[in-house]
Formats: C-alpha cells, structure tokens, sequence
C-alpha cells in the first residue's frame, strides 16, 4: 500500500508537472517549434499559429521547412544532418536574424534561437522564435527621420555659409566700389585723360556695383523664414530624441537620460528644427564623455515662467576657456572632425523662435550643460496685411 502512494504522488506530481509545462509552452509570447533529426514537426505553440497563420494540426509530424522561404527550405534538411553528421554548429546555441514564411506567403524576418535535447525518443531541437517586424519599422522610422534631419543640416549649413560669404565679402566689396567712383570722378574731371582709361574705370565701377547686386540676392536667398509651427508633445520630443541620439553609440548600456517635468504644456515650434537642436547638443555631449569612466549625458526639460528650458548636461572635460568666446560661431567648432556649424546652426534656429542657447558651465573638468530656452507662447508673426 505504502509503494501505491508514492506510485499515486510521483504520477500526480508528474501531471502537474506536464501542465505546468504546457501552460508556459502554449502562453509564452514567442513562437516555440520542437522538430526532430529529421526536420519534422513534434509540438508548435499559440504563439506560432498567429505568428506563421497555420493551426498546429497543420504542421504536427510535417517538415519545418514549410515555414521558410525556398532559399532556407532548400538548405535546411541539409543543414541538421551537417550538424548530427559533424557537430559542427552554425546556429545552435547561438541565435541569429532569419528570414521566415507566412502562410500567405509574405516572407518576414525573426530572431531565431535554437536549443538541443536529447530524450528517449532521440535528439530534438528546441527554436525560440520571435517576430521582428515591428523593430524594423521602428528602426527603418528612426532611419528615415535621421536622414532628413542629416538633410536638413546641411542645407542649414549652406545657409549660414551663405550668409557668413555674403557679410565678408559685402564689406570690401563696397569699400572697392567706393575707390573705383572716387578714382571714376577724378578721371571724369581730368580732360587730359585717355578716354580709353576712363572706359576701363567705368567698367569697373559696374563690374562692382554687379558683384554687389549678386552679394544682396545671395542675403536675401539665405534670410531666416518663419519656422512651420507645429504642436509638439515635450515628452514624446524628448523620447524622439534621446533614441536618435543613441543611434550608433556601439555602447551596451545607454547611458543617455531624461528627466521631464510633469504637467508642461505643448510646445509650439519647428519639429525638425528642434530635434536637429537637440539631438546635436547630445551626440556632442557623447562625444565629450567617451573617454570618461562612468559616463553620465542628461536631458532635463522644465517651465520657467514663459519659457521652456532644456538642458543638456554631461560629466566630460568641459569646454576649454579660450574657445568660449568664439563657440557659436561658424566654422570655429572646438571638435576635430566637422566644419564647426552645428552650434552656430542650433542657435540660430533657437533665436529663430524667439528663444536662444547658451553655455552654462564652461570649466574645465566640470563637464558642460547647454540651455536652450524657447518660448512656450511664440510671439505671433505679422503678414503683410498688418503692415
């Protein structure tokens, strides 16, 4: 009797047990597939019928290969028998990015793992399969934005290029055509002038007053415009950012961070343009602590009466007191690569919207933080009519 009892709690135990493990196995959120040596079907989860379109009855004791595109299918049988025959692994323990096949026939991509058993019945191979289209949607979204922010930049750069060539050269310019109308009047006056000389003279006095027609079309080309408003969501702008930021970082661990203060109101601005701002300040305050130990880069966002303030703070050197006086302006960036027109692009943008940016904390060894102020209520821009 005593052997019937431990028979009855060892067979309940092992129901339990079997329960248990088909509960996890059929509530788990990504597809799990167990096939045999020889490639067939031996238990496929929920999770994979809405993931591949096919009910376990359709798969159970049928090849796998029915699940991928021809290029895999074709490969795979003879991959596993590779593999018994060697041992060598390609895949197994290991995990990697796949392609997989819906019943319809749409080829879509998935983070595969795969595992070994071996059991009374013989080797089997365990898959974890998760769905990765929506990641790539998400990265192919941020893709896209960074480009057009990229592409933003440098026509943002080619403006204040512009602008900068056009005030330089606007000055010596007219100082030439000042000395070319007082040596013109001089010649006009002199009656023993070689008339062929006062041609030249004349030439080049309109030559200049030409040049300098071309020097205030190029002004006028570049002049700032109204930015196109829109109603941001700070938080949502925040979070925008600080994953573009991180793009590319080749760090493990983010070391990025945000604080947002609660109950701002939306913000009324450019969207392009401030991210551009931004996500600038960031991957400039990364740079600056790539070298550091601990590395701590900070956005921080709050109301100060009428104005948004948004700080980006980080724990790296610090700005250099000899290059401060000259950091906003172009072509004078204190970094080794680029041609120095990120800040001097960023605040121009900034007191485009009747806000502006500044250094704060410029010491050395004290890291930086960068403010950038914007009015949550933009002064109204007049049209012609109001004039």
């Amino acid at each position: 009797m005593a052997d019937e009892g431990v028979i009855d709690r060892e067979t309940d135990a092992a129901a339990v047990s079997e329960a248990r493990l088909a509960s996890v196995f059929n509530t788990a959120v990504d597809g799990i597939i167990v096939i045999n040596e020889r490639g067939l079907v031996l238990a496929y989860n929920k999770a994979c019928e809405h993931l591949f379109g096919y009910e376990a009855a359709d798969l159970l004791g049928r090849n796998v290969n029915r699940i991928m595109p021809e290029s895999y299918a074709r490969s795979h049988d003879h991959y596993v028998q590779n593999y018994i025959d060697t041992g060598h692994k390609k895949i197994i323990g290991i995990g990697r990015e796949v392609q997989a096949q819906h019943k319809d026939g749409t080829v879509f991509p998935i983070e595969l793992s795969v595992g070994e058993a071996n059991t009374p019945d013989g080797r089997q191979f365990i898959g974890i399969l998760r769905d990765l289209r929506s990641r790539k949607q998400i990265e192919d979204r941020l893709a896209k934005t960074q480009a057009q922010l990229l592409h933003m930049t440098r026509l943002s750069a080619l403006d204040e290029m512009g602008a900068a060539i056009a005030h330089e050269l606007n000055q010596p310019l007219t100082a030439v055509l000042l000395y070319l109308q007082s040596v013109s009047r001089k010649a006009k006056s002199d009656e023993s002038m070689d008339p062929l000389i006062l041609s030249v003279i004349e030439k080049a006095v309109r030559e200049a007053e030409r040049a300098g027609e071309i020097i205030q079309r190029m002004r006028q080309l570049v002049e700032k415009k109204a930015p196109e408003r829109q109603t941001l969501d700070v938080p949502e702008l925040v979070r925008s950012c600080l994953e573009m930021a991180e793009l590319g970082s080749g760090e493990p661990q983010a070391y990025l961070s945000a604080s947002v203060e609660e109950g701002l109101p939306p913000l009324q601005a450019d969207p392009v343009q401030i991210r551009q701002i931004l996500i600038n300040l960031l991957r400039n305050a990364r740079e600056a602590v790539a070298d550091q130990a601990e590395k701590k880069v900070a956005l921080n966002v709050r109301l100060k009466e009428d104005l948004l303030e948004f700080r980006v703070t980080d724990n790296g050197p610090g700005v250099p007191a000899e290059l401060i006086e000259g950091l906003f302006r172009a072509f004078t960036g204190i970094k080794h690569k680029g041609v120095g027109l990120g800040l001097a692009i960023s605040r121009s943008i900034a007191q485009n919207h009747g806000g502006d940016l500044r250094l704060e904390t410029a010491s050395d060894g004290a890291g930086a933080s960068f403010l950038l102020t914007l009015p949550v209520h933009p002064r109204e821009e007049r049209s012609d009519d109001d004039l």
